[in-house]
């Protein structure tokens, strides 16, 4: 979703930032990690004691460093094979500690093993989700598509964690949480099946 609006935010809401930034010789790859330290410090400390609302907010402060990063970079012509490789890598950090956060949460005050292994499952099939585009690309194969995008899934959880906390219906949290369970099983499986097909007509030629 934050991809969608990607030329929108960055052309109109965060280019003055972007050139504040370079003006002041600030790195795009020091962003991202700025970006990701706040990410996790906001999921990994705020879930944990039950402060959703507090966390959310604070994490979406820092998530808007995903498209700093990158405008930063086209900006300066800094556009790099590492930078990418960097702001990747951070990005498997981020996304687990918004769903460990949530696994500690239901392990403590949300109280709630159901809960706790389903946003479990989210991590790992999430991290999966990411993983097996990657393989495939590293292979010369396109595994892009499905319906949980990196993006997607940040954006679902985080809103519908918000909402619940405002207006104290944690209904909104575990139907997000179901929802994304689906969404990352059925994502990977279409992924798995497209690169399938790919390499049984390479294999055969």
């Amino acid at each position: 979703m934050l991809d969608r609006f990607k030329n929108f935010w960055q052309g109109v809401v965060l280019a003055p930032i972007v050139s504040l930034f370079l003006r002041l010789g600030i790195s795009p790859d020091l962003v991202t990690l700025v970006g990701t330290l706040g990410v996790v410090t906001g999921a990994l400390v705020f879930f944990p004691q039950g402060m959703l609302l507090t966390g959310v907010l604070f994490i979406t402060a820092f998530v808007f460093s995903d498209l700093l990063d990158g405008a930063m970079a086209r900006a300066s012509g800094r556009v790099s094979v590492f930078g990418n490789f960097w702001d990747s890598t951070l990005d498997r950090f981020g996304d687990a500690a918004i769903f460990g956060g949530l696994v500690l949460y239901f392990a403590g005050p949300g109280d709630s093993d159901l809960y706790l292994y389903l946003s479990l499952y989210c991590l790992v099939t999430g991290s999966v989700t990411s993983y097996a585009r990657a393989k495939a690309e590293s292979l010369g194969l396109d595994a892009k598509g499905g319906i949980a995008e990196r993006a997607d899934r940040l954006v679902a959880i985080l809103v519908m964690t918000g909402l619940g906390a405002i207006f104290d219906l944690p209904v909104l949290m575990h139907v997000a949480l179901w929802a994304l369970a689906f969404a990352s099983t059925y994502t990977v499986g279409f992924r798995v099946l497209k690169v399938y097909r790919q390499a049984k007509a390479l294999d055969t030629v």
